[in-house]
Parts: C-alpha cells; structure tokens; sequence
C-alpha cells in the first residue's frame, strides 16, 4: 500500500459516519418537531436535541477524515458508543455504523494510517534493527560469613517446687 494512499476500511468509517451525522440530524429534528406537538413533549425537548447535536458531532468528524490534505486526528470511540446508544431514539442504522466503526479502529491497517496521520509510528514496523548482543557480566563470588555454632536447646519443663510437710508439735 501506498504511504499516502487511505486504507479502506479507513474511508468506509469517514463514509458511514457522514452518513449517520446526516440521518441523525434529521432524526433529531422530526423528534423535536414531534415534541413541539404535544405539550409533554416540550418538557422533553432537550431529550430530542440529542441525535441532532452527535449528528453535528459526526458530520465535522467525518468531514476531518474525508478531507483531501489529511489531519492529525485520532479515533474517535466516543462518538462510536453515542452511535450504538442512539437505539434509545429508535435510530437503528446509526447503532450499526458504531459497532461497526469499533470493528474497523481494530483493524491494523486502520490504526497503522491513524498513526502515520499522528506522526506516531506505525503498529507494525517494516523491518526493526537487532538489537546489540551483551554479554552478561559473571556472577559476583559469595562470602559466607561462618556462622555461630548452635546449642541444641531442649524445651525444659519446669518441675513443681516440692512442698515441705511441716511437723505438727
């Protein structure tokens, strides 16, 4: 592959993440609409804003990774996780798009161009120098001290003190 040349997988993660900032910005705005129809809903209101403000998430994200002259920009599982847990709005395809944008920021080639991007190496190196050979250094000689015989000590009982009988007079 070509060091300027973007990964597959790389693309289809720019790709679908456009794609679901587009729908869960109009997801986002018919729930409000529909909110604004009944008088519960407006108390609900800020819970409908929440698909269209990570559809805005998206859509700069995914605009960073389409971009023609690339930006330092790493993964981004926060807005994978707020993908697969925007089934609580009823939006299905963007649950899809995040698991599968997990699956492919595990792919090495993935991770390999998000480092190129960084300016960090890449996961898997091309061809890595050996490392020096060492010799290890010869075990230092041990003096043992000569240790102090031991007594054998033997538990003694004490014996009971004998009574001594006084004599009655």
């Amino acid at each position: 592959m070509n060091a300027n040349q973007k990964p597959g997988l790389f693309t289809a993660i720019a790709v679908m993440t456009l794609t679901s900032g587009i729908v869960n910005l109009f997801w986002g705005f018919i729930a409000s609409l529909t909110a604004l129809g009944t008088i519960v809903g407006v108390v609900c209101l800020p819970v409908t804003i929440l698909p269209t403000i990570l559809g805005i998430f998206e859509i700069i994200y995914a605009a960073k990774l389409l971009s023609a002259q690339p930006q330092p920009v790493q993964p981004s599982q926060p807005i994978a996780v707020f993908e697969i847990l925007s089934f609580l709005f009823g939006n299905v395809f963007s649950m899809v798009v995040g698991i599968l944008a997990l699956v492919f920021y595990n792919d090495v080639a993935v991770r390999d161009y998000f480092a190129q991007l960084n300016g960090a190496m890449p996961s898997t190196p091309v061809a890595a120098p050996p490392a020096p050979v060492t010799l290890p250094e010869p075990p230092a000689p041990v003096i043992e001290e000569p240790a102090a015989p031991e007594l054998p000590q033997t538990e003694e009982t004490p014996e009971k003190p004998k009574r001594i009988r006084k004599v009655a007079k």
